[in-house]
């Protein structure tokens, strides 16, 4: 498992913890070691779920517990993922958070589910590269992301969950039809300022999806009216499909290598103040926040700050905070070696050896 540097530090190197190990040997023989705890590996059991899925199930789980109890096993757990004690931790809500975290995880004693994760396709007119950054999630700690981009939209979905947005779920999305110009340096620093642009932008954004709406509406209209006297021409759909594949590739928008000096309004906060300084350029988008539990989710407006080819931000203007996300440059241990296919006969081949 590749786990993320310890908040707030998200331009560190993925940590890496090694869960389960197979041992293939001769007449056919295999076996799976769960490597999880700390009296070193035991019996486990790995088993196909579906394509591109499969689960592991230790046999030995009292492996994994420790002589002081569930005590001891926390404060192990808190100074491995996240490099600190408890009573560094003074914020009484992040102590909550953490606590929460631990009896979650620590529950499935590495019976775990794997599926396969599939990056998105890089384009010559993405804006950057796509692909997987840590960033700061708050008292949260540091969360996995992967950033894609779908004609004038960009999307973060999360790899890593947290109490209140879980995993797959997609944390922003950036409208790349409205860049925002932000004010002087001198006026960014107004938060009040900040915000009024950006609800402009958001009621503009309104009026055109309102906008969008009606127009479509009387598109159905239209054509339903043309579809009854007569049969639907052929090729309208391909021709409708060509329009829209044309009309997303003009609205791309182009790299700005100029650069703008950016700093955070006052009353933004920020769990790392070492954020860039100066910029490419912001547009306007939503942010998805929740209670715990996922309960009541909604989008909120905020600020996707671009600020280099591996680097970017968000502000969440609701929240008043700030995200500052890193892209993951580590090359995966054995990555490449077994390849997809390898991998998953080895899996059968365990199954069958099994039963």
């Amino acid at each position: 498992m590749y786990l993320p540097p310890h908040d707030p530090h998200v331009d560190d190197p993925m940590r890496f913890k090694p869960l389960f190990r197979i041992h293939l040997m001769e007449r056919k023989c295999a076996t799976v070691e769960c490597m999880y705890g700390h009296k070193g590996p035991h019996n486990g059991h790995i088993q196909i779920v579906k394509k591109d899925e499969f689960s592991t199930k230790c046999n030995q789980t009292d492996h994994h517990r420790m002589s002081g109890g569930r005590q001891e096993e926390f404060r192990t757990w808190l100074r491995e993922e996240w490099g600190r004690t408890l009573e560094d931790i003074f914020h009484e809500h992040m102590q909550e958070l953490i606590l929460m975290k631990f009896i979650y995880t620590s529950q499935y004693d590495n019976c775990l589910t794997y599926r396969r994760i599939y990056l998105p396709p890089s384009s010559p007119d993405d804006l950057i590269k796509p692909g997987l950054f840590k960033g700061t999630y708050g008292s949260h700690g540091l969360e996995i992301v992967m950033l894609s981009f779908h004609g004038k939209k960009a999307k973060g979905t999360k790899i890593t969950g947290d109490p209140n947005i879980p995993a797959g779920q997609q944390t922003v999305e950036i409208d790349l039809a409205h860049p925002l110009q932000l004010p002087g340096i001198e006026n960014l620093c107004d938060f009040s300022e900040l915000s009024r642009i950006v609800l402009e932008v958001q009621e503009q954004v309104r009026r055109e999806e309102q906008e969008e709406e009606r127009r479509q509406e009387e598109e159905d209209h239209s054509q339903q009216a043309a579809s009854l006297p007569a049969a639907k021409p052929l090729g309208g759909e391909g021709a409708e499909g060509e329009e829209t594949a044309a009309g997303a590739e003009g609205t791309t928008q182009d790299k700005a290598p100029a650069s703008q000096p950016f700093v955070l309004p006052m009353g933004v906060i920020s769990r790392n103040e070492d954020y860039p300084r100066t910029c490419r350029i912001c547009f306007y988008g939503t942010g998805l926040i929740a209670g715990h539990g996922f309960t009541s989710p909604e989008r909120t407006p905020g600020v996707f700050v671009l600020f280099d080819d591996d680097r970017f931000g968000f502000i969440w203007l609701e929240l008043k905070s700030f995200s500052l996300y890193s892209r993951i440059k580590v090359s995966f241990q054995n990555a490449e070696a077994p390849s997809r296919e390898a991998f998953d006969e080895m899996l059968k081949n365990i199954q069958s050896l099994a039963t």
